[in-house]
C-alpha cells in the first residue's frame, strides 16, 4: 500500500544509516518510497512489508527482470529487515515468500543486486541458493555504489 510509504521510508533509513557513506536521497534517487505500491504494480511487480506493533520492520519485491537475457525471469527487491528483526528467519521467508509468487507467475529464474557493503545479505542470499554472477555495477549515486549481481534459478 501506499500508505506504507512513510514506514518503508524509516526501515530502509535505518538499514542504510549502518553503513558508513550510504545516503537515503529519496526525492533525487528513490522517488518510488512516496507511492511504492504504485510503482511497483507500475512495473507489473509486487512489493511485500512486514509490521510489527504497527511499525514496517520488513520489506521485499518482485519485479519481472527488465531486458533478462532469458524470458520468465524476476527480480528480487527491497529486501530489508530492521535490526531488531534479523536473524531470526525472517530474511529467509520473505526470499521464499517472493520465490513462490515468481513460480505462480510462471519465472524460472530470480536475479537481485545487492549493495557492495551489504555482506550479511550476500552471506543470506549465499547461503538460500543464490550465486553471484561476477557482474556489477556503478550506480552513481549519492553513496557511491557498487552492486553486485546474484542470481538463482527456481523453476
Amino acid at each position: 500500500m501506499d500508505a506504507d510509504s512513510a514506514g518503508l521510508i524509516a526501515l530502509i533509513a535505518g538499514c542504510w544509516a549502518e553503513y558508513p557513506g550510504c545516503v537515503l536521497d529519496i526525492d533525487g534517487e528513490e522517488p518510488w518510497l512516496r507511492a511504492p505500491a504504485t510503482a511497483y504494480a507500475g512495473k507489473g511487480g509486487t512489493l511485500w512489508v512486514v509490521e510489527s506493533d504497527g511499525e514496517v520492520v520488513a520489506s521485499v519485491g518482485l519485479v519481472p527482470a527488465a531486458g533478462g537475457p532469458r524470458l520468465a525471469e524476476g527480480e528480487l527487491k527491497s529486501l530489508y529487515v530492521a535490526r531488531a528483526g534479523r536473524r531470526r528467519g525472517l530474511g529467509a521467508e520473505l526470499v521464499g515468500v517472493v520465490e513462490a509468487a515468481a513460480r505462480l507467475g510462471g519465472m524460472a529464474v530470480l536475479r537481485l543486486w545487492s549493495d557492495s557493503r551489504f555482506g550479511a545479505a550476500h552471506r543470506l542470499y549465499e547461503r538460500l541458493g543464490y550465486r553471484r554472477t561476477g557482474r556489477s555495477r556503478e550506480l552513481h549515486d549519492l553513496s557511491g555504489t557498487t552492486e553486485h549481481e546474484f542470481v538463482r534459478e527456481i523453476g
